[in-house]
């Protein structure tokens, strides 16, 4: 069946065959390239979202093909009764570039909320660790306003009760806590069996963590025996100017959780062990048919070993700084403060119009995204090039004037 260039006539069957948890699309995409997009209707557009964060290397980058060419030529699914070449490098790889080491374990899934799935099971493991069947330690702290996916376990995490309510009870043992030093202080004890958090929250409009909050959350988890887990699902494969954001932090957690951008763009996720963590699952007790299959773990290693071999994790941060820069130097009362790290970035607004800026950006032909009224974010793919930031500071000051000559006039 072709597809009609008629945006009535998408939005009419989007609306009539998907299920309408999704909120309606902005326009249909037919192809990308690089840094850019296309529309059915031809335009294009500068993508400095790249699926949040998902696509580390653009769109169609060839590495990428190259390698869902081959390995669909070969093997895509066995099942995880099997082992396959490419699931191991992947693994092995992974604990080589989060610092696991030998010690390290890794288990597959398919995505983010899935990867934060296992880590609540692994979790729950640590409540009864010093004791098989007494589960003393039955709490699970995470933070207030953060994101950690839709599922009921991963969304039992999420600190959101907006996104809760209509789903109640949720996993009892979760408690949500302010993001201050204090309440880690307050709350972290002997009965805590993890403490779960995002390095830098990004479904919250990319907001930063208080200085020395994630060295303290190490130091008191360490102290009583609880998990420290990392949500480095948004933070994570260079995107922040490190490998992982908290190697920047000089800890080391006792498991990480990934997904979005380590494959870009092919569905995958990833729970990552550290030290006596590891130690904690025993066969049987997780499992996913599709996790870890041939295909995805094939892709990841081909986006991993580019990111590597061409010096993405450390161009993120420069990269990063120019975006920084720019996005400074316009001269809009709309914008309040800068936040985030690498290619990761959250511009805080004075007033609640975000979702207009973001429409007036779309129009221009680039696309950000707004993850609440008064936060853009800004994720562009790793590869983008000094050239692609000054398009898109130009576009976005002339977007961020539009809406401030509307609501002048309104």
């Amino acid at each position: 069946m072709s597809v009609t260039t008629s945006s009535t006539t998408w939005n009419d069957r989007f609306g009539a065959s998907i299920m309408r948890s999704l909120t309606p699309p902005k326009v249909m995409l037919e192809r990308g390239e690089g840094c850019r997009v296309w529309d059915v209707d031809g335009k294009e557009y500068l993508d400095f979202l790249a699926g949040i964060a998902v696509n580390s290397l653009g769109h169609a980058h060839p590495a990428v093909v190259a390698a869902i060419t081959d390995q669909a030529s070969k093997l895509i699914h066995v099942s995880n009764y099997f082992a396959t070449p490419p699931q191991l490098e992947l693994a092995e790889r992974l604990k080589r570039i989060t610092g696991a080491g030998e010690a390290g374990r890794v288990y597959f899934g398919n995505s983010g909320a899935e990867a934060n799935e296992a880590a609540v099971k692994l979790a729950r493991l640590n409540s009864s660790r010093a004791t098989p069947g007494d589960r003393g330690r039955t709490r699970i702290l995470t933070l207030q306003n953060s994101f950690h996916g839709r599922t009921m376990g991963s969304l039992a995490l999420t600190g959101k009760p907006a996104l809760q309510e209509d789903f109640l009870p949720m996993l009892p043992g979760v408690e949500h806590i302010p993001t201050t030093i204090e309440a880690l202080h307050a709350a972290i004890d002997d009965t805590v069996a993890a403490l779960v958090l995002e390095p830098i929250k990004g479904e919250a409009g990319v907001v930063d963590l208080p200085e020395g909050f994630m060295q303290a959350a190490r130091d008191l988890t360490a102290q009583h025996g609880a998990l420290l887990i990392l949500d480095e699902i948004q933070t994570g494969v260079g995107r922040t100017g490190a490998w992982f954001a908290y190697q920047t932090h000089g800890i080391t957690p006792d498991a990480i959780t990934i997904a979005k951008g380590i494959a870009g763009g092919v569905p995958i996720g990833a729970l990552v062990t550290f030290g006596w963590a590891s130690d904690l699952f025993s066969a049987g007790q997780h499992g996913s048919t599709f996790g870890g299959n041939p295909l995805a773990t094939r892709v990841a290693n081909a986006v991993l070993e580019e990111i590597e071999s061409t010096g993405l994790v450390e161009a993120a941060s420069q990269k990063g700084a120019r975006i920084r820069d720019g996005v400074a130097s316009i001269e809009s009362p709309l914008v309040d403060e800068i936040r985030g790290a690498g290619l990761l970035i959250g511009v805080g607004l004075t007033r609640p119009v975000a979702q207009a800026i973001s429409a007036a950006a779309l129009e221009r032909g680039l696309i950000v995204n707004a993850p609440n009224e008064s936060s853009l974010r800004i994720a562009p793919p790793l590869i983008v090039s000094d050239a692609e930031i000054d398009e898109f500071i130009s576009i976005l000051s002339d977007a961020m004037a539009s809406v401030h000559s509307l609501e002048a006039t309104a």
